[in-house]
């Protein structure tokens, strides 16, 4: 049987920005959704700021060393070697599943309907997601719930480090793939739209932030793919980024995010509909005098 705790990994990097709002939507979802027997928060920075000061307190508390392993890896790509800290949280996660068993997510989740009691009854779950690789399966580990002591993800951490290769998803993600096909009595695969019905694409990521889109009935998370958009740089998968994700947008968007976290929004915090669009105006005006100047900044510099 799947326990019915939830464990979440955050800080395994220096924190130098306050807890965002994403952050505390999921796991307040989480606990008013599965109603868990325990939510644990495993960090080795702890947060800071009003929304975890509104959070902490509903959760288990849980400090983790860095991973050795990951820690001395070598990487070839170094725009990938800034995100170290997650590679590091791959192997943790299933560490904490191996020794205790229970649900691990991403805290870059929403929650939406309870795990029913069939999943609880299995070994090892874990759901499909669109694939980075063309013709490979695709298992992704955002998402994964697991006895203790489970088979699957015992012989899915013995293989972790032969795998790994600096790149996101040669252990994450295609690496169970193959162990789920040599080892298919271990663990019970769900469709992507069970864990990620908005894939990682563009059009997945603007179909949550910025449109609305119908979800499938089955959906019981959705995986938000934040390292994709969060900087306000970035915008190579969408316009939307982290300062847009405020209280007044969750409160009057019409986008699949904002309906579904809606309810989970302290109702004291949403602000007028009229304030939000203000500050929508805003943010898009500064974000076009933005794309405006730095172009001509790059210009000027090739100049001197």
């Amino acid at each position: 049987m799947i326990p019915r705790v939830y464990h979440f990994i955050f800080g395994l990097k220096p924190q130098t920005e306050a807890f965002h709002l994403l952050y505390y939507l999921c796991l307040t979802s989480c606990l008013e959704v599965n109603r868990p027997d325990a939510l644990v928060f495993h960090y080795h920075h702890e947060p800071f700021g009003p929304w975890w000061e509104r959070i902490r307190p509903r959760l288990q508390l849980r400090r983790v060393a860095p991973n050795a392993f990951v820690e001395g890896f070598a990487y070839a790509d170094p725009t990938v070697a800034r995100y170290r800290y997650a590679h590091a949280a791959d192997f943790l996660r299933l560490q904490i599943l191996l020794e205790e068993g229970g649900i691990y997510a991403d805290i870059d989740s929403l929650f939406l309907r309870p795990l029913p009691a069939r999943l609880h009854a299995q070994a090892c779950v874990l759901g499909e997601e669109r694939s980075p690789q063309p013709g490979a399966r695709s298992l992704c580990n955002a998402w994964i719930g697991a006895a203790p002591g489970s088979a699957f993800i015992r012989h899915w951490l013995d293989a972790m480090e032969a795998a790994f290769d600096g790149s996101w998803s040669a252990h994450s993600t295609l690496l169970p793939a193959r162990l789920a096909a040599a080892h298919p009595d271990l663990l019970q695969i769900e469709p992507e739209s069970a864990f990620y019905a908005f894939d990682w694409s563009p059009r997945g990521i603007n179909d949550l932030f910025v449109r609305k889109r119908p979800l499938p009935a089955q959906a019981y998370s959705l995986h938000l793919w934040n390292h994709l958009w969060w900087e306000r740089r970035r915008r190579d998968f969408s316009r939307f980024h982290a300062g847009r994700l405020t209280p007044g947008y969750v409160a009057h968007a019409r986008s699949s995010y904002a309906e579904l976290a809606r309810p989970f929004l302290p109702p004291e915090l949403a602000g007028s509909r009229l304030a939000y669009w203000g500050d929508c105006l805003r943010a898009g005006l500064q974000e076009g005098v933005d794309g405006l100047l730095g172009p001509l900044a790059r210009w000027q510099g090739s100049r001197s």
